[in-house]
């Protein structure tokens, strides 16, 4: 089955960097990749432009997260080529302060890592048929080791995120998968020197795919997808985010979460009918070839949220899910349906 046909309805990113100041091709007109119509936030305000009217009014556009890595850049190119941008207030950032915004309310809608998700499930509803994941090897959520998986019980392992989606996944699989307990410790993600007092380091999005590409050959280390690794133990893909909604704001706009829903739906699918002109796009400024984007971008990353990634999703909360977690193994997930 061919690539196109096998991720129907799927793309997604961590940091972009320049890559997202490039320009895309709309209607045969060259564009600036981030179109004026969605005011930008500016995150060194903290917030400024995020919290909305303090009148009590509603405002006028939903206040919408995007995740701001490379895995996203397509779900963004298809929201500029379709016209959306305009409806919604959209911020890009990374997935932590995403997260938080979403969580407290600063934001009505947007990307979310599972994690914390299911520690706001009672607050949030997921939004079917769209998320960022993989169905194997994601390319982008990588351990990398100096010594085989089983050597590192006891031996020092530096987390460069402070996600707990991939935090937890990669304590999960080296615990239950591997029967190894590594002592953890968060350090900025660049490999090298993660590697100076650790045997081995968990490094996600832009930076993990930086660090397959040049450090860690250079290095001679191991590298574990762990998107790969969950997949070979429990046979599901994984969700590393879902798009989601308040559950205040969608019992007071449920019309506008239903037209953000189907245009990131919609987002999606433009994004794959063109995918090969997106990832010559991206690769003008960005350090990948455009080869190498499109099989991330078409093998690494699904964007799909049906059945087997709920049943995903789920099966993550049984098995992390505690009274120090924030939420309980059997936390109830709510979804709406595509519109």
């Amino acid at each position: 089955m061919p690539a196109e046909a096998a991720i129907r309805g799927r793309p997604k990113p961590e940091s972009v960097g320049t890559s997202l100041k490039s320009t895309i091709d709309i209607d045969g007109r060259r564009e600036p990749f981030r179109p004026r119509a969605a005011p930008r936030t500016d995150w060194s305000r903290e917030f400024v432009g995020v919290t909305g009217p303090q009148d009590g009014t509603e405002p006028v556009r939903p206040r919408v997260g995007h995740i701001s890595f490379l895995n996203c850049v397509p779900l963004l190119w298809g929201l500029a080529k379709s016209g959306a941008l305009s409806d919604v207030d959209l911020t890009e950032a990374s997935p932590d302060i995403l997260n938080t915004a979403l969580a407290e309310g600063r934001l009505d809608m947007g990307a979310i890592s599972v994690f914390e998700f299911l520690k706001h499930a009672e607050d949030l509803v997921a939004l079917s048929d769209i998320a960022v994941g993989s169905d194997g090897d994601v390319q982008s959520c990588l351990l990398f080791s100096k010594v085989p998986l089983a050597d590192l019980d006891g031996a020092r392992v530096a987390l460069g995120s402070t996600s707990r989606t991939s935090v937890r996944l990669a304590q999960l699989l080296l615990a239950e998968r591997v029967g190894v307990r590594p002592e953890y410790h968060v350090a900025p993600p660049d490999l090298p020197r993660m590697l100076e007092d650790a045997q081995a380091a968990v490094v996600i999005g832009d930076a993990a795919l930086r660090a397959a590409r040049h450090d860690a050959p250079r290095l001679g280390l191991h590298v574990h997808d762990l998107g790969g690794m969950w997949r070979e133990w429990t046979g599901l893909p994984f969700v590393f985010a879902v798009f989601a909604a308040r559950k205040e704001f969608l019992a007071r706009q449920p019309d506008v979460v239903r037209h953000v829903h189907s245009c990131l739906i919609e987002a999606r699918d433009l994004s794959i009918q063109e995918i090969d002109l997106i990832c010559e796009q991206i690769a003008e400024r960005a350090e990948f070839d455009a080869e190498r984007l499109k099989d991330y971008y078409l093998r690494g990353l699904r964007f799909d949220f049906g059945e087997r990634e709920l049943a995903a999703l789920t099966e993550f909360a049984r098995r992390v899910g505690g009274p120090g977690e924030g939420f309980p193994p059997d936390v109830r997930i709510d979804v709406i349906p595509a519109p």
